[in-house]
């Protein structure tokens, strides 16, 4: 199997080491923060353990899973027989293009580069390499372990061989690969940031209420989740980051993002990771209540 490195121990990063590790991969997780790892682990083992206990699983194949991560706080000790790197750091352009920077001094010649970005230029990313045509988005879908798609994004230089590697990678993880092409918010981010800021601008004007729009979402559209929920389920901060790709990138006002959302953000209102977004999260994630800002 394919040696594999995770950058970033985060929600995604640690999602991304279970999936890996699962189908038989070794898998180096790295992150700066020595308790990031160690919080990652301890939530790859919860998330397997529930795995066994719905018999999707078995603990064999769980200790297995756990015995294929090695943690790393030095990114030179884990790079340098890679296979494959997969960056899944905060979405934040100049530490991404700085990892990469990293990534191409540090790994083998052969090695694909990926990105878990959800919406920054792979084409930007690429050019600070001396690989541009093995550096790749592969785009997770959270939570990664349950999630079935794996956006693959062409930047201008990625070979077909590279996105053929990936693509059959994916295959491999029991993933739904679909393969796109390099512009702002790639197809799931372009889609879904601005249906996600319309509903904030419907909730900015009085329209409606949050349990109303997400009411109207969920019951008339058939979505598993409103989209005011899902947007404190990513994070505001990130939908207001993508939001800034998309406007920045296409220059059209229609994805300026909602004034609503800029306030919030400010105000450190981020949704689940905060405590509070439009909806409070104080009695836990699974008893959240309209937060009092939006109360009626």
């Amino acid at each position: 199997m394919d040696k594999i490195t995770v950058i970033g121990a985060g929600t995604m990063g640690n999602g991304i080491a279970h999936v890996f590790a699962m189908f038989g991969h070794q898998v180096n997780l790295v992150d700066i923060s020595q308790n990031a790892l160690d919080k990652a682990v301890a939530t790859i083992t919860k998330n397997l353990g529930r795995m066994v206990s719905k018999e999707k699983i078995t603990a064999e194949q769980q200790q297995a899973t756990l015995d294929n991560i090695t943690t790393h706080t030095d990114l030179a000790k884990a790079a340098g027989d890679s296979h494959l790197i997969v960056e899944a750091a905060t979405e934040n352009v100049d530490l991404k293009l700085k990892i990469f920077k990293q990534m191409d001094e540090l790994a083998p010649e052969g090695c694909i580069l990926a990105t878990n970005t959800s919406s920054i230029s792979i084409t930007k990313i690429a050019a600070v390499t001396g690989r541009p045509d093995k550096v790749i988005g592969m785009h997770f879908m959270n939570p990664v372990p349950v999630m079935k798609l794996v956006e693959v994004i062409r930047g201008y230089a990625t070979s077909d061989e590279t996105t053929e590697k990936i693509m059959d990678m994916s295959r491999n993880l029991k993933k739904v690969p679909v393969e796109v092409n390099d512009y702002p918010g790639f197809v799931a981010n372009r889609i879904l940031m601005p249906m996600i800021n319309e509903a904030i601008i419907t909730l900015f004007e009085g329209v409606a209420g949050v349990e109303e729009i997400d009411t109207v979402m969920k019951l008339g559209m058939a979505h598993p989740m409103g989209p005011l929920q899902l947007a404190d389920f990513i994070g505001l901060d990130v939908c207001l980051s993508i939001m800034h790709v998309l406007h920045d990138g296409f220059g059209n006002p229609k994805y300026a993002p909602c004034p609503l959302l800029v306030n919030m953000v400010t105000a450190g209102k981020l949704g689940r990771k905060s405590g509070e977004g439009f909806y409070s999260y104080s009695h836990g994630t699974k008893d959240w209540i309209v937060a009092d800002t939006f109360k009626k």
